[in-house]
């Protein structure tokens, strides 16, 4: 703006200065300036001290005093003795002459002023003036914008403090205030995820702990009434009392399953985060592990198809949390799988992702094995927990488990 202006302002003036005759006039006043000041103080030619300090208080002025077309007066050169100096007016024929009376008769004067150069300065003065006026409004209305965008963030701000985890930050520009915005949002969404992770995870444990109670209230009862039948020896023969001592050892055992999954389910949930173990090839890592299980299953009496294409990847694991895995998968195909029908282990890739799957059919009895769900549902914290995935699939008789891990590199 003020290049501009400059550009502008020095355009006008030299416009102005040429169509206009402001150094006559300037000049003409001093002329008539001077001729007052001699008049006062009856000066002659000769005054040369009165003549230049009348000049010392102009400013930025230069006079030459010509008497009989000879140079008397210099203001230039004050001090210098140049009457006997014969220099011609001719020889600055090129400038503007005026008469000026002094007491020794009439003299020719010219007069050389610098308030050209003061009227560009205020010129440059004004454009200066203007030109921070903008740069003031700018800076206000910056400031002002920043402010506004500042009290909008504490507003909203104010409501996530509400509790209302909804409500999106406004994300305005790309400097360091567009940036906590942007970090506040991810702060809300991280918070609000953790929110509602934290609910899930409660409202499961309430399934899981009713569903427990409501397991565990069966066996119990059962061995209570048994109890009491033998207690107050209500049994016909030997083979009922064993019988009743049978039920009583059967429901017994299944009140220790059921609490020692229980028991696996709050120690899983209990746990903060693992320490995962070296990352190594995918094949090196699993191969002995789905050796042991179908070794087992085989010796269980079923048939197991294995098909698992060994990636060139790279994973990281809990040993302890993939042994105890796959030992509930084998111990629940054990219990709920069809021996008639082949068990599947299969190769899964998922994006970044790879792992198995477990694939049967399910056996179909009269009494039909209670179950809780717990199992699998651990075995989805303890994929959780080393940044897998463990997804679970029923339709009719064919049952499905697939098990995923974080590939690191390939």
């Amino acid at each position: 703006m003020f290049c501009v202006l400059d550009f502008v302002g020095q355009y006008l003036t030299d416009c102005y200065l040429e169509e206009t005759d402001y150094v006559e006039k300037k000049n003409q006043g001093y002329v008539g300036k001077l001729q007052e000041y001699v008049k006062q103080k009856e000066l002659s030619t000769r005054d040369t001290g009165k003549l230049n300090a009348w000049v010392k208080k102009q400013q930025l002025l230069f006079i030459r005093v010509y008497k009989d077309e000879i140079q008397v007066f210099n203001s230039e050169f004050p001090e210098q003795e140049i009457w006997e100096e014969e220099i011609a007016a001719d020889n600055y024929a090129w400038e503007s002459y005026y008469k000026v009376e002094f007491s020794d008769g009439m003299a020719e004067v010219t007069i050389t002023g610098a308030y050209i150069y003061q009227f560009y300065n205020y010129v440059m003065i004004a454009e200066m003036i203007l030109s921070f006026f903008l740069f003031l409004v700018l800076v206000l209305l910056g400031i002002r914008r920043k402010m506004d965008y500042i009290r909008t963030l504490c507003n909203e701000i104010q409501i996530l403090e509400g509790g209302s985890l909804e409500h999106k930050i406004t994300v305005k520009g790309k400097d360091e205030l567009s940036e906590l915005a942007e970090g506040l949002d991810s702060m809300r969404l991280s918070f609000g995820s953790l929110i509602r992770q934290e609910a899930e995870m409660v409202q499961e444990n309430q399934r899981i702990v009713t569903e427990m109670s409501h397991d565990l209230r069966t066996p119990v009862t059962s061995i209570m009434l048994y109890t009491e039948i033998l207690k107050k020896g209500k049994y016909k023969s030997d083979v009922q009392f064993k019988e009743y001592l049978d039920k009583i050892d059967l429901n017994a055992h299944r009140m220790k399953q059921l609490t020692d999954h229980l028991f696996e389910y709050s120690l899983i949930a209990g746990e903060g985060e693992i320490e995962l173990e070296e990352p190594e090839q995918y094949e090196v890592m699993f191969y002995d592990f789905f050796s042991e299980t179908c070794s087992f299953l085989e010796q269980k009496g079923f048939q197991v198809v294995f098909h698992v294409d060994w990636v060139d990847c790279v994973v990281q694991i809990s040993t302890d949390y993939v042994m105890r895995i796959l030992d509930n998968v084998a111990s629940n195909i054990v219990k709920y799988a069809d021996p008639s029908a082949p068990v599947k282990i299969s190769s899964v890739e998922e994006g970044h992702m790879v792992g198995f799957s477990f694939e049967n059919k399910v056996q179909r009895l009269e009494e039909k094995p209670e179950s809780t769900g717990i199992g699998i549902q651990n075995m989805k914290n303890m994929m959780q927990k080393m940044g897998g995935r463990s997804v679970a699939e029923e339709e009719g008789e064919r049952f499905k488990l697939v098990l995923l891990f974080p590939c690191l590199e390939r």
